[in-house]
């Protein structure tokens, strides 16, 4: 992801799928990335408040590897919508239940 420095937002979503990412086992990097390197990637996605976690399907006309949601970005959003249902544990206490 590019770091916070650059010309994006930092936030919740973001820092929820970077924790997620870290939990599963990925390496997680904030750093710039040259245009070319989107070329040539298996997967990208992107996130945000109403993204949440999206898919990128291609990149100046470009395709991204199959051209379809890759499996690192399956687990990510399943992880990242199973906080909501409660599939996904809530070890980060960021969630408060509400009784009906």
């Amino acid at each position: 992801t590019p770091p916070a420095t650059a010309a994006i937002l930092p936030g919740i979503t973001r820092d929820t799928i970077m924790t997620l990412a870290r939990d599963l086992g990925y390496e997680v990097r904030e750093q710039a990335l040259p245009r070319e390197a989107l070329y040539v990637a298996d997967e990208i996605f992107m996130t945000g408040t109403a993204a949440e976690v999206t898919p990128v399907r291609s990149v100046d006309r470009m395709q991204v590897g199959a051209g379809c949601r890759g499996p690192i970005t399956e687990q990510l959003q399943n992880a990242f919508f199973g906080l909501f249902n409660g599939q996904t544990e809530d070890k980060w206490n960021w969630l408060t239940p509400v009784d009906d």
